[in-house]
């Protein structure tokens, strides 16, 4: 029998923040991942200004460990097969990862007692605690929290039913490039919105990584969407276009936040980063709320003085809300809000910088 204070059931970016928190104020904390670490996680992987801070982590620490980490001054904008706007700024607005390294710099950080190659299906409840068997052992704790990512089963077990609402699906790749390609390979990520304005492409250079994607809202069809944009991305160049369509690509899904699509607290239990749903709607980005989630509920936790109850836990669930507010319908994403007229505004440099890079995708601007 393993026994600890909070079972944390997924080691990426919300669990390892959550985990970090709690261990720092002394609690004995499991994580348990079906994956061993460094995973291959492939994400398009930037950071946006408030990552670090969440973590109580100065950049210059990362960046010391000698893992991928490049600075952004510009973003290259517009829809697919059309030109180009770049926007650069003064100074670093953001970074880019590796999310094979980042998430295990987070897990070894965090000081939790990691269970890699570890997957949970069932669990129960007997009086205060948890009994979550495991491949060989059983955990018993009075916290399980949730952050296995969109398909989590602590979420799935906390909802008791399946969702009602579609998630944003994507497919991408990511691979090392050759001298050559890295000199023809520009250092601004690149965004490329779909004409029907119902999702995006991207391009973004890692150091000598490539990750190269595609998220819409409509599942159907995602595989014509990324054959269209792979043709347009590289129109003369067969050779760097059978390279992308060669390379190995691999789908995931996430609610948008806004939906209301889960329950974030039960009895002993929260839901965290994509497990609750948590990504912005406009962009997709799911790191910095996964962090900010993850930190929130251990500072919950903490203060809860020992309580397990769902009134101890709702101030996790209430600051989730106010940051992430329910909406009537599907996300707020960038088509929704524009149709005809936002083809025609991606092309204003006023517009890409004030409103889709600062307002949606770096979240500078109130």
């Amino acid at each position: 029998m393993i026994r600890c204070d909070a079972l944390i059931v997924g080691g990426g970016p919300a669990g390892s923040t959550c985990a970090y928190f709690l261990t720092r104020a002394g609690w004995d904390v499991v994580v348990a991942d079906r994956a061993r670490f460094p995973r291959d996680k492939v994400c398009a992987g930037w950071l946006t200004p408030a990552v670090f801070p969440l973590l109580d982590l100065d950049p210059a620490e990362y960046r010391a460990s000698g893992r991928t980490f490049q600075e952004i001054t510009a973003f290259r904008t517009g829809l697919i097969g059309g030109d180009l706007i770049e926007t650069t700024y003064r100074s670093v607005v953001s970074y880019a990862i590796r999310r094979c390294e980042f998430d295990e710099f987070l897990l070894r950080r965090s000081s939790a007692r990691p269970l890699e190659q570890t997957g949970i299906t069932t669990m129960r409840r007997e009086a205060d605690r948890w009994i979550v068997p495991i491949d060989t052992d059983t955990i018993e704790t009075p916290i399980v929290v949730g952050a296995g990512g969109h398909f989590c089963p602590v979420a799935r077990f906390l909802r008791g039913g399946a969702d009602d609402w579609q998630p944003v699906v994507a497919k991408e790749t990511e691979f090392p490039l050759t001298d050559d390609e890295l000199a023809r390979t520009h250092e601004a990520p690149e965004l490329f919105f779909c004409h029907d304005l119902e999702g995006y492409a991207w391009r973004v250079r890692k150091g000598r990584f490539l990750n190269v994607g595609i998220g819409r809202r409509d599942p159907h069809r995602l595989g014509e969407h990324l054959s269209e944009f792979l043709d347009r991305l590289e129109p003369t160049d067969s050779t760097r276009r059978a390279r992308l369509r060669d390379a190995t690509w691999k789908g995931h899904a996430y609610f948008a936040a806004g939906l209301g699509a889960r329950p974030l607290i039960g009895t002993g239990m929260l839901v965290i980063g994509d497990a609750a749903g948590l990504a912005y709607p406009e962009s997709g980005e799911g790191i910095c709320p996964a962090i900010e989630s993850g930190r929130r509920a251990a500072e919950t936790l903490i203060a809860s003085a020992g309580r397990r109850d769902e009134a101890a836990l709702r101030p996790y669930a209430d600051a989730m809300a106010a940051r992430h507010p329910a909406a009537p319908g599907h996300p707020g994403w960038v088509g929704r809000a524009m149709t005809a007229a936002g083809r025609i505004l991606l092309r204003s440099q006023l517009f890409t910088r004030h409103v889709v890079l600062d307002r949606w995708f770096l979240r500078t601007a109130g």
